[in-house]
């Protein structure tokens, strides 16, 4: 069969988060079907990938979208209600390759990642498709206002919550919507009375994340992993090393705490001192693990499923969580 990857971020490296769930799932296709990706490019880096996606992709479009013409597109938020998600990821560029893409080839299906996307599918229905939400967005925005200290940010994620809770519907737009658990699934049934959820759990690369190398002899290192610049991320590690890390130093003074992870914002930055280390980005995670005497995920707000906890359990290391 013949599919379209439309997605709002280039799926390389495939380290955390959106990317590495586009890439591997289409890693995966890509010995029995053909594929063609469609795609943002936020970075002059961005598209130096192109090579390796075309391992995997037999055609691959960029449209350029710099990060401050994004930010432009959020002013319009001051007299628009779509979300500010939706606005930052807004392109006539995009709209025009969509349609010339679609002209220049027939596909069985195309697969949307993201609520971000589903503008520019919503209203096509002549062919077959599929909005992937990794989470319930609304749920995710509903937990962070709700984890909000600061009166300012609170209110404007109870806008960007509401926004987000009524485009959500644009799922109904589509012939079938994906979540990764089945809480989210349970959660935007009854919010939206929808019929066309379906369940695509997250997975693990095994063939990275190999079990039965852990040394479980040690007892002085807790990792946690993830994209340090995204909000849940920050809050566990500041609340982690506030509320709890103090209480695990008091018995066992030894003890590290390292905080794995791309483009750490300064508040992670600062978090640094002789017991808490913080790496920024790190290529072969899985040697991180190995590291690791458990594995912390105390987060607090968020959706969906966290591939950091399937990803230490791949490895076999001990996880605490948090919810």
């Amino acid at each position: 069969m013949k599919f379209l990857f439309l997605a709002n971020r280039v799926p390389y490296p495939p380290y955390r988060g959106d990317k590495l769930k586009i890439y591997n799932l289409a890693r995966r296709l890509a010995g029995r079907h053909e594929l063609h990706l469609l795609t943002f490019a936020q970075t002059k880096e961005d598209l130096q990938y192109k090579a390796e996606l075309e391992k995997i992709f037999t055609k691959v479009h960029f449209i350029y979208l710099p990060k401050w013409r994004s930010a432009l597109n959020c002013l319009s938020a001051l007299w628009s209600r779509l979300p500010l998600q939706v606005l930052y990821f807004r392109s006539a560029a995009m709209r025009r390759k969509v349609n010339e893409v679609l002209a220049a080839d027939a596909f069985d299906a195309i697969h949307v990642q993201h609520l971000r996307m589903s503008p520019y599918l919503a209203g096509m229905h002549n062919v077959p498709r599929i909005l992937d939400m990794p989470d319930a967005f609304s749920m995710y925005w509903e937990r962070r206002k709700e984890a909000q200290k600061n009166p300012f940010l609170k209110i404007f994620e109870t806008i960007e919550q509401r926004r987000v809770l009524k485009y959500e519907h644009v799922m109904a737009a589509y012939d079938m919507a994906l979540v990764c658990s089945q809480e989210d699934l349970d959660y935007l049934v009854a919010q939206h009375d929808l019929h066309n959820i379906n369940l695509l759990p997250n997975g693990v690369d095994l063939d990275t994340f190999k079990g039965g190398s852990h040394d479980y002899s040690h007892n002085h290192t807790l990792l946690f992993t993830g994209n340090m610049d995204y909000a849940p991320n920050v809050d566990a590690v500041g609340y982690f090393t506030e509320e709890i890390l103090p209480l695990i130093r008091q018995k066992h003074p030894q003890v590290k705490f390292v905080i794995a992870g791309q483009r750490p914002v300064k508040k992670v930055q600062d978090l640094a001192n002789d017991h808490i280390e913080v790496t920024g980005f790190v290529q072969d995670l899985a040697a991180v693990y190995n590291t690791a005497s458990i594995v912390v995920a105390p987060l607090r707000f968020g959706a969906g499923t966290q591939n950091k906890v399937l990803e230490a359990m791949a490895k076999g290391v001990p996880v605490y969580v948090l919810r």
